[in-house]
């Protein structure tokens, strides 16, 4: 979003990586998800005082809460059953790949490329807000868990000991065309990106700490 930096008013949507202010950049989305879980964590650590300047500790982790399960519950609804979503939720040519939030995505498609880093990310989002919920988390931990053992095979694992990546085929920057498509093919694919490299190993940090 686009704000008036004079007195914090709302003025448009705007988008820098994603397709466009009207659609969600998934690696953003993951972002929020991981980020608002993270906060309800250390949230709940701190003492009431703390918190009651700010309107009471209640009243934020429920905004948090709210914020955290929105985010998620979205990204449930539009991303493919294995976990991985595509770079967009409203990408261009997402109508050519039939039922594509209804199967397992695939990173070699000829329409639109998938996000690995986003998944990762937004995997560990989905196993802390379902630990913060407990029981009631179920849902979360089954689908952070998913898109974990999903990554941690190929084809989104790397196996090729000259590959300078751990986990393949993450978008960089879509819409700059900053992203490799190999001979071959029609869109972006099987290169790593630092940020899904870091969120991946910290996954499976949280996964085996959990």
């Amino acid at each position: 979003c686009i704000f008036n930096l004079n007195d914090g008013v709302f003025r448009c949507p705007n988008s820098q990586q994603g397709y466009s202010p009207f659609t969600t950049w998934t690696r953003g989305l993951a972002w929020v998800m991981l980020g608002y879980a993270e906060q309800l964590e250390f949230l709940r650590s701190l003492p009431e005082a703390d918190l009651a300047p700010c309107g009471g500790k209640a009243a934020i982790l429920d905004t948090c809460l709210k914020a955290a399960t929105a985010t998620c519950d979205f990204y449930l609804e539009f991303t493919p059953p294995d976990g991985i979503p595509f770079w967009d939720t409203g990408a261009p040519n997402l109508h050519r790949i039939p039922d594509h939030t209804g199967r397992p995505a695939d990173p070699f498609n000829e329409h639109e490329p998938v996000d690995s880093s986003a998944a990762a990310i937004a995997a560990q989002g989905l196993l802390r807000l379902g630990r913060y919920l407990g029981g009631e988390g179920a849902r979360y931990t089954a689908a952070g868990l998913t898109t974990l053992g999903t990554l941690l095979q190929e084809p989104y694992l790397s196996t090729d000991p000259a590959h300078h990546g751990l986990l393949l085929h993450s978008v960089y920057h879509r819409p700059n065309g900053w992203d490799t498509i190999p001979p071959g093919r029609k869109v972006p694919c099987g290169e790593s990106s630092m940020w899904g490299d870091y969120h991946m190993r910290e996954l499976a940090l949280l996964a085996t700490r959990m």
